[in-house]
């Protein structure tokens, strides 16, 4: 059992030089959080929200911000105690050992394919909005995976596949190019979303706004549950993705410093965005309209405006704005499994840093091209609230691992720390749980499938070939 809960020694981690490349900066980092959580978020999910909190959607928000701040908190500790590559599996071996690090390595993996091919379907269904506006129609048989629209013949997602694919050329060349497409694209995206305000707040009439919150905190219609905490689960979701950030530890400029910075920064501008967005949407639109643009909810708005050249410029910034998703998703992919091979737990090849690119470029193609073929061939809308499980299980062992850390190494070098603990972690894990508990038993079923599909993994591999085993010549710390 003790080989189980092996654990990694920080000071040994630290100790280990990285054959990455240190090139990013606070700024990139606060660019790579804005790129994952701006974009299903706003373009999405604001429809649905409505629907569910009315204007006080902007309350649920700000609710769903405090709270994965509270876990942002506990990562931004971890990353500047512990500035290596691997994010929660990472800080998990640190803290709880090795079984629990590679389950949580194992369904980040799953997470960020998951997600990535999830919204690489969302991008393909508004490039192909923008085509067939600019008089460019794709074969409809090429726009989806089979079965994915009932009543309409699809065979595959073209669009969705090469976009995936475009993203992984893009991860293995480099950090360098990475971090400029992500911060080219993060800057239109941004202006988008300012231009969009700009034109839109004009057409606001505060009586849309009232009442402001129709079903209140927490109440029920025709069975479903709706209210400001309904709402709140709903877009907690939205910002999911900024423990990407910390992945890029060993590629990172004064990390211990630059990561927490970038982790907080992003999520207070991301939290500020939205709030605006909400009111403004909602401002312009009586809620309840949302109902008949429930995919592309800034379409209301649009048509409300009757501005036509702003339908163009959200086509366009949803695109981009779901483009740096996927490219972060497959980033923060492509380095959590480089972190397990080189610590044994998964094949070399996943681990080999190219010589020319300074990336794990095996590895981060072959996560990139099963995440493609998902894209292209799977109806992903029944898997993708897998992706919530993975999260949510990370952030809570990342909050755990804050109280024990604080227990046991309670001297350990920390160039930020979390306040308020043990109050803070503890307030995430609730918060975490009760979102857990609210997933669908087909999710968990799922989740458990893949479950033991890692552990063939681990006791059939992983667990022998660990750095930790003491076997290994090159074992131990």
């Amino acid at each position: 059992m003790s080989s189980l809960l092996r654990k990694k020694n920080i000071n040994s981690l630290l100790k280990n030089a990285s054959p990455l490349k240190r090139t990013l900066r606070t700024f990139d980092l606060v660019f790579l959080g804005i790129g994952i959580i701006i974009g299903t978020g706003i373009f999405v999910l604001t429809g649905r929200g409505a629907l569910t909190s009315g204007p006080a959607l902007a309350i649920s928000f700000l609710i769903a911000a405090i709270c994965c701040g509270f876990a942002g908190l506990c990562y931004a500790e971890f990353a500047s105690m512990a500035p290596v590559a691997g994010s929660a599996y990472t800080y998990s071996y640190i803290a709880f050992g090795e079984i629990i690090a590679f389950i949580i390595g194992w369904d980040l993996i799953l997470e960020y394919a998951l997600g990535a091919a999830t919204v690489a379907v969302g991008w393909s269904g508004y490039f192909v909005n923008l085509l067939n506006n600019l008089g460019i129609h794709i074969p409809q048989v090429l726009t989806a995976a089979a079965g994915t629209t009932p009543g309409v013949t699809t065979y595959f997602n073209l669009p969705a596949f090469l976009m995936v694919l475009v993203i992984t050329y893009i991860v293995s060349i480099g950090v360098t190019q990475t971090k400029r497409v992500n911060d080219t694209l993060v800057v239109i995206k941004l202006a988008v979303i300012i231009i969009f305000l700009a034109v839109a707040i004009w057409y606001i009439k505060p009586q849309n706004w009232h009442p402001f919150s129709p079903f209140g905190w927490y109440s029920h219609h025709g069975g479903t549950a709706t209210g400001i905490i309904p709402g709140a689960s709903i877009v907690f979701f939205s910002f999911i993705g900024f423990d990407a950030v910390s992945s890029s530890a060993e590629e990172t400029i004064n990390p211990s410093k630059a990561l927490p910075r970038g982790i907080l920064i992003s999520l207070l501008i991301s939290t500020i965005l939205y709030i605006a967005m909400t009111l403004t949407m909602t401002g312009v639109v009586k809620y309840h309209v949302f109902s008949r643009y429930i995919n592309a909810p800034i379409l209301a708005v649009v048509a409300r405006t009757g501005q036509e050249w702003l339908s163009i410029l959200v086509s366009i910034g949803a695109i981009i704005g779901m483009t740096t998703v996927v490219l972060v998703q497959l980033y923060g992919q492509s380095r959590i499994s480089y972190s397990m091979s080189r610590d044994g737990l998964f094949p070399k090849f996943f681990g080999q840093v190219d010589a020319k690119h300074k990336t794990p470029f095996k590895g981060t193609w072959f996560f990139g091209t099963i995440t493609a073929v998902a894209a292209g061939l799977i109806n992903l809308n029944i898997l993708s609230e897998l992706v919530n499980v993975g999260t949510l299980t990370a952030f809570i062992l990342v909050s755990a691992g804050i109280l024990i850390m604080r227990h046991t190494q309670p001297n350990q070098h920390r160039g930020f720390k979390a306040p308020g603990v043990p109050f803070t972690p503890i307030i995430s894990i609730i918060f975490c749980v009760t979102l857990v508990a609210g997933l669908n038993w087909e999710t968990w079923i799922r989740f458990v499938v893949w479950l033991i599909l890692g552990m063939f993994v681990y006791f059939g591999y992983s667990r022998h070939h660990s750095l930790l085993n003491p076997k290994n010549v090159k074992g131990g710390d």
